[in-house]
């Protein structure tokens, strides 16, 4: 039977409970635990598919076709793995469950109420995700803050769980945020309020971990913290700021946190094997030269909204012994001509969706392909590389997608016939993993170096297969095409220094052992650009 440690979030929302949640896992598992993670968020919505990127970040999609939180995508980074649909249950499913079982007669009789039928459905999902994960230690992230009105019922689920277990089945963790005020005194109050709010649920943490701006929690703050949060000395922890977030897993094993976790859960004692990741880390930190590469996208108001784009670019960037952060830039102040692309050693365009910014992608397209600037379309970025092409070398002033310009007379981005006559937007698209057919001799193919390749999607349009023959008798190359169906994945510009763009999201399959192919190209040609 599996075991479960929950981790809950004080003071405040994004204090980093994913990477927290990873990292455990992560150490876990180099201990030969097998350990997965779990995301349950209180939202009333079904999936993250809908949800504003300004407001929640990027989706994430998993290979089975869920559009989800964008820690699960933490999760496959810091596991190495591939997270299935019922590893993140937004609430909206779990009332929408309840619901279908009342009319379809289970509970005939039954006054429907969210204690029990409710946080039966959240505790059946929990263990599902056990189930499907072959998880013996799944790590649960309770999204949100204790305290919310939302939460309320997934803390009620959790805490039956500690008693429904067997003995030391269950951990409960709770990370809450220690500031340090103007003095350089770390203040302990949001945590002990926070862990009150926790108790007044019939919660009593068993470890906790300290938000904190400092890599360590200084003695005081950690006995006031133990004295006044029912915790022993031992097992309260620091998740300080840091540079790198793939180091934390390193810190937190320093300071015992498995060992303790592994305690409590009847584990036995083991040292996790951290080498590897050890000498990746040291060998991002250690790295002298930076190769500037410009993330243009139109969501761009924070970081989280391109994610996996940027984690994918560091991995990258590790591989090549360069540091290659990457920098998210307005494609509206493009479009304003408040940005400059001459100091870019490489350009990015990552996915998205509507007409706002598109003017200002499409001149970062054009500026990578006529300066030969090392250019990765994603998605999106690969159907404006082809109105931008179709545009720009065939002449067709109009050319555009559907989307944007339905009566273009050049429409050479059109929607995918199976979705012209779906209205439903939430989880509609087409999603998940597909397989690529690559042609021998391309830039593609050479990345991968295998003739079929497994990617993840996520788009209602594609490339219209009634222009693709003057496209490609123009100079332009479709090396990653459908199995069955005149669908372009992958288009590239054989005359270019690297010029190449997917329909998918390569981004979602990079990791920090395995860099992703396309990155991994885009990054050593970047690289090559800045030494010249």
């Amino acid at each position: 039977m599996a075991k479960f440690v929950f981790v809950t979030g004080g003071v405040l929302s994004s204090l980093g409970k994913g990477i927290f949640v990873s990292s455990l896992a992560k150490l876990l598992k180099a201990g030969g635990v097998r350990a997965n993670a779990m995301k349950i968020d209180p939202y009333l919505n079904g999936d993250a598919g809908t949800l504003n990127p300004f407001e929640h970040g990027e989706v994430f999609v998993t290979r089975d076709g869920f559009e989800c939180d964008l820690d699960l995508g933490n999760y496959e980074r810091f596991l190495n793995m591939f997270a299935k649909r019922e590893q993140n249950l937004m609430m909206g499913t779990a009332y929408s469950a309840v619901l279908q079982k009342e009319r379809r007669g289970e509970f005939l009789g039954k006054t429907m109420q969210l204690i029990p039928h409710v946080t039966n459905e959240v505790k059946h999902c929990i263990r599902e995700a056990a189930r499907v994960t072959g998880a013996e230690v799944l790590v649960v992230e309770i999204g949100g803050t204790v305290g919310d009105i939302e939460s309320e019922v997934v803390l009620e689920a959790i805490r039956q769980m500690r008693f429904e277990e067997p003995p030391n089945s269950t951990v409960f963790a709770h990370l809450a945020l220690v500031p340090t005020i103007w003095t350089g005194e770390q203040k302990t109050k949001p945590m002990q309020h926070s862990v009150r709010a926790l108790l007044s649920r019939g919660i009593s943490p068993d470890v906790i971990i300290a938000r904190t701006p400092e890599k360590r929690l200084n003695e005081s703050a950690r006995d006031k913290i133990a004295l006044f949060c029912n915790v022993s000395r031992e097992n309260v922890f620091a998740s300080p700021q840091l540079d790198d977030v793939y180091a934390l897993p390193l810190l937190l094993h320093e300071q015992g946190l498995d060992a303790a976790v592994r305690k409590k859960l009847g584990l036995p004692k083991k040292t996790p094997d951290l080498k590897e990741w050890r000498g990746l880390t040291e060998k991002a930190k250690n790295a002298k030269t930076e190769v500037k590469i410009a993330v243009v996208g139109k969501y761009a108001a924070m970081r989280d909204t391109y994610t996996s784009v940027f984690e994918a670019l560091k991995h990258a960037g590790v591989a090549n012994g360069v540091r290659a952060p990457g920098v998210l830039i307005d494609s509206e102040a493009i479009e304003r001509g408040e940005i400059d692309l001459r100091g870019f050693d490489g350009i990015v365009v990552p996915g998205g969706f509507g007409e706002r910014g598109v003017e200002g992608i499409i001149t970062a397209i054009r500026f990578a392909r006529e300066k030969n600037v090392p250019f990765l379309g994603l998605c999106y970025g690969l159907q404006l590389a082809v109105v931008e092409y179709a545009r720009n070398v065939l002449g067709w002033r109009d050319a555009h997608s559907t989307e944007i310009a339905l009566r273009t007379k050049h429409p050479v981005i059109d929607l995918l016939p199976e979705q012209k006559k779906i209205k439903d937007k939430g989880g509609t698209m087409r999603l998940g993993a597909k397989h690529v057919l690559l042609k021998k001799g391309t830039l593609a193919h050479s990345l991968y170096g295998k003739t079929e390749i497994f990617k993840r999607f996520r788009h209602r349009y594609e490339v219209n297969p009634k222009y693709v023959a003057r496209l490609e008798r123009a100079g332009m190359v479709f090396s990653g095409r459908d199995p069955k169906r005149a669908i372009m994945k992958v288009m590239e510009l054989p005359k270019a220094e690297y010029f190449i763009s997917c329909q998918f999201h390569p981004e979602f399959d990079s990791r920090l052992e395995e860099p992703e192919p396309l990155f991994n190209g885009l990054v050593a040609a970047a690289k090559k650009r800045a030494r010249k």
